[in-house]
C-alpha cells in the first residue's frame, strides 16, 4: 500500500493542473515528486533550496499575490524551525497556504531528533486560526489535501505519516466520527492510531470518536458522546501528549469530567530503534494503551476481556 506522502505529490500536481491559483514550494525534500509538474508549471512549482525560513516567506508571498500555496517539508523543518516566519509571514498578515509536513513525531528514526516533531501541533496551538488536519490513512490524507487546497484562503496544517490505520474512513475535513459506541467512557482516537485504539478497547463499554481534524476541535462532537457515554474522556493523538486536553475540557467546561492525554511523552529517546519501538516506548501500541485506558476508567466497562492482555 502506498503512503501518504506517496499519494502527496500526484494529488497536488493533478491540483495544479486543475487550478491556476495553487502554487507548490519546496526546500529540496520531495522536489523528485514534482519533477513533471515543474516543467509543465515553472512558475508555480518553486524549490528554494535547503531554506526552510525562505520556505515559508515565499509561500506567504505566493498568498499576498492571489496564490494558494502548498508549502512542503518534514515537520521540523516546516513547523519548528521557521516558526516565526509561519508566525509574521502568514499569521500576522493574514495570509492563507497549506502547510504539509511528513516524517510527523518519529517516522524516520535514523534522521535522529533533527527529524523528529512531536510538538509541531502544540506549537500552531500557540497561533490563531489554523486548522489542522491529521490523516489516518491515504485515502484521507487525499481527502483532506483537496479540502486544505480547496479552503479560500484558510491557514491550514496536513500533517502527514508514514503510520497507517488499515483502511481509510468518510472525512469531510470538520467533524470527528463516531465508531464504536459505549456507556463508560469516551477515547478520542487522532489519525492513524485508530486501529491501536479500537484493538485496546476491544470488549471494553466505551464510545471511540475517530478524529482527523483536530483544531477546530470539533466540541459538539465530544459533548455529544459524553450525554451518553460519561464524562471520563481519553484523548490518543500521535504527537505530544496532552496537545488536546485543554480543547476537550473547554467542550465540557460546564460539566463535572476527567480527561486523560496520551501521545508521545516530553522524554527524548536517544537511540534510533525503529518507528514500532518508539510507538511501544511512548505507550502508543495497543497493549500499553488498554492497561492505561482501562487503568483510568476504572476497567467498568470491561466486558469478558480477562486474561487478553
Amino acid at each position: 500500500m502506498d503512503t501518504m506522502r506517496d499519494r502527496f505529490a500526484p494529488v497536488v500536481t493533478r491540483l495544479l493542473d486543475e487550478d491556476p491559483r495553487v502554487a507548490v514550494v519546496l526546500a529540496e525534500i520531495g522536489r523528485d515528486g514534482f519533477a513533471e509538474a515543474e516543467r509543465r508549471h515553472p512558475d508555480r512549482v518553486i524549490n528554494v533550496g535547503i531554506r526552510e525560513q525562505l520556505l515559508v516567506g515565499a509561500g506567504a508571498g505566493l498568498a499576498l499575490t492571489g496564490l494558494r500555496p502548498v508549502v512542503h517539508t518534514f515537520a521540523s523543518f516546516l513547523v519548528e524551525r521557521p516558526f516565526e516566519q509561519v508566525k509574521l509571514d502568514l499569521g500576522h498578515q493574514d495570509a492563507g497556504a497549506v502547510l504539509v509536513s511528513a516524517a510527523a513525531s518519529f517516522d524516520w528514526p535514523a534522521g535522529g531528533y533533527t527529524h523528529m516533531a512531536p510538538g509541531d501541533v502544540a506549537l500552531l496551538d500557540t497561533l490563531d486560526g489554523w486548522t489542522v488536519h491529521v490523516p489516518g490513512h491515504p485515502d484521507e490524507a487525499e481527502a483532506l489535501l483537496r479540502h486544505a487546497v480547496a479552503a479560500g484562503d484558510d491557514k491550514v496544517y496536513v500533517r502527514l505519516s508514514v503510520q497507517s490505520n488499515a483502511g481509510g474512513r468518510p472525512v469531510d475535513g470538520a467533524r470527528f466520527l463516531t465508531v464504536r459506541e459505549g456507556g463508560s467512557g469516551v477515547v478520542v482516537a487522532v489519525g492513524p492510531v485508530l486501529d491501536a485504539v479500537l484493538d485496546a478497547t476491544e470488549g471494553l463499554d466505551v464510545t471511540v470518536l475517530y478524529a482527523t481534524t483536530v483544531r477546530p476541535f470539533d466540541a459538539a462532537a465530544l459533548r455529544r458522546a459524553a450525554q451518553t457515554a460519561g464524562t471520563d474522556v481519553v484523548l490518543v493523538e500521535p504527537y505530544l501528549a496532552g496537545t488536546s486536553t485543554a480543547a476537550a475540557n473547554d467542550a465540557l467546561s460546564d460539566l463535572p469530567h476527567r480527561v486523560l492525554g496520551l501521545g508521545v511523552g516530553r522524554r527524548e529517546l536517544r537511540r534510533y530503534g525503529r518507528v514500532e519501538e518508539h510507538v511501544a516506548a511512548h505507550g502508543l501500541d495497543a497493549r500499553s494503551l488498554r492497561e492505561r485506558i482501562g487503568g483510568f476508567l476504572g476497567r467498568t466497562g470491561d466486558r469478558a476481556v480477562a486474561g487478553r492482555v
